[in-house]
């Protein structure tokens, strides 16, 4: 699934996925939906299947009816409630439903309370578990982030807190403030893989593009079309996507063009087997198109859609976050909504598997300034709402410029600039004095000069001036120059 809980936090299921760069001895774009496999937490789900069951993931949805997280029972309700156990005579399995509780916190109680006495049924936590330790603004921004969307998981939550308000909240304290609010874990089932899965990422932009087609239909129209996109492999980024009525050759050539134009070529492009990208005799439109411009074509393997895990797992967060409950009027309408979607997921979506950054900052090679300057915005609004308990207005700016870094942010009403090696500078963002006021321009008004006529303009009038002006001009030098010579 697109989630999955992690020792109480929820992790986004995109993560890196790889083949082997030449022929795409790969796997799946993760090991559980894209959540990597060797995690903390997964028990059989990040190893090998031995009992051949369907493995089970869980996710953070809502309780029926809006019910909430109910709170630690007290000692002594333990007490009675496992004295009234033992006398029953039932089993845990079918006393625990009539409380409420589960067997094993049955079992946990009775151990305890043999070993220790009541002693043992004490609560020895130094705080509530129902008590998250989080301001009332970053409380409700993260309700208000999960019932906006409820596919995002814990750790996409805190890291958009991060970057949005600048509300600090670890995945833990996001899980701890869903639970209270009546979210609860639930089992999912999700796809066996193979238990060895391998992955691959090139190190720098546009060392490799991946490139494939997705279709969906127009409801409206009832009307199949085709998306081809291009991204790069290094940081997600789509370089280039294209909506049409047919997937050809042609037009995978023209979105090649399109993204090479906009983002400089790549030293190579990834495709699978389609007969947009290869033919069975000879050489391909799209290979010959590469070769023209020095760019390797790598050919993943037949029928393994996993090489191209990507691109292949950007498709289903396209699918999921737009396509599927869009109702489109038209291909037009289609194309622009698409476009806003992936401007969206290159800029402003943070993507786990590349260290949750966005697209565009590793695209761009500003990752490290874009984390630097936003835990130092964290901070600094930390701070803020610990002293007047509002939060300041998000400001900063960051980024490259001519291969040097840079950033700005807001330091109360200043704008500080600093620069790749930590020198600080004030920036005046207001304009100068006395400078504020637009010009006037003053149209002439309507209907109160005649119209040129024929073979004349109204500019006429002030060609002549200029004419007077410099014939002035030429009789006051040739007069000056007739007295020197006298």
């Amino acid at each position: 699934m697109s989630e999955v809980l992690v020792n109480g936090s929820e992790f986004d299921a995109e993560r890196s996925e790889g083949p082997s760069p030449e022929r795409g001895e790969a796997s799946d774009s993760g090991g559980f939906e894209g959540a990597g496999a060797g995690q903390e937490g997964f028990g059989p789900v990040g190893g090998p299947n031995l009992t051949g069951a369907r493995r089970r993931g869980r996710r953070m949805v809502k309780r029926p009816g809006g019910r909430g997280y109910s709170p630690p029972v007290k000692p002594e309700e333990r007490l009675l409630i496992l004295d009234t156990w033992l006398r029953s005579g039932l089993g845990a399995t079918d006393f625990a439903p009539l409380v409420g509780l589960s067997p094993h916190t049955l079992y946990g109680w009775r151990k305890k309370f043999e070993e220790r006495g009541p002693e043992g049924l004490a609560d020895h936590r130094a705080r509530g578990r129902g008590s998250s330790r989080v301001s009332e603004v970053t409380r409700r921004s993260i309700l208000l982030l999960k019932e906006r969307d409820p596919d995002l998981g814990c750790e996409a939550i805190s890291e958009m807190l991060l970057r949005g308000p600048g509300h600090p909240a670890s995945a833990n304290a996001v899980a701890r403030v869903l639970q209270e609010a009546g979210y609860h874990g639930e089992l999912v089932e999700t796809r066996p893989h193979k238990p060895k899965v391998t992955r691959f990422e090139r190190s720098r932009p546009n060392q490799l593009w991946q490139t494939d087609i997705f279709t969906f239909t127009l409801k409206r129209q009832n009307r199949r079309v085709y998306l081809i996109g291009f991204m790069d492999d290094f940081s997600r980024f789509m370089v280039g996507h294209g909506i049409y009525a047919s997937a050809t050759a042609q037009l995978a050539i023209e979105v090649l063009r399109s993204g090479i134009d906009r983002f400089n070529p790549p030293e190579e492009v990834l495709t699978d087997n389609g007969p947009q990208y290869v033919t069975w005799r000879g050489r391909s439109a799209f290979v010959k198109e590469l070769e023209k411009r020095g760019i390797k074509h790598i050919l993943a393997r037949p029928r393994h859609p996993q090489t191209l895990g990507k691109i292949e797992r950007f498709w289903g967060t396209l699918w999921r976050g737009c396509v599927q409950t869009a109702v489109f009027r038209d291909l037009d309408e289609a194309r622009e909504r698409v476009k806003l979607f992936i401007e969206h997921y290159n800029f402003h979506r943070p993507h786990q598997g590349i260290d949750n950054a966005t697209p565009a900052d590793r695209f761009f090679e500003a990752a490290p300034e874009v984390k630097k300057t936003l835990k130092e915005r964290a901070a600094a609004n930390g701070d803020e709402l610990a002293r007047n308990g509002l939060p300041t207005d998000p400001f900063y700016v960051t980024g490259r410029v001519a291969g040097k870094s840079f950033s700005l942010h807001a330091e109360g009403e200043r704008i500080i600039m600093t620069g790749e090696g930590g020198e600080r500078k004030e920036v005046d963002l207001k304009s100068p004095e006395g400078g504020g006021a637009e010009p006037t321009v003053i149209l002439p008004e309507a209907g109160n000069e005649e119209p040129p006529g024929p073979g004349e303009s109204p500019l006429d009038e002030g060609l002549q001036r200029l004419r007077d002006a410099f014939g002035e001009r030429e009789e006051k030098e040739s007069g000056d120059e007739q007295v020197a010579r006298a």
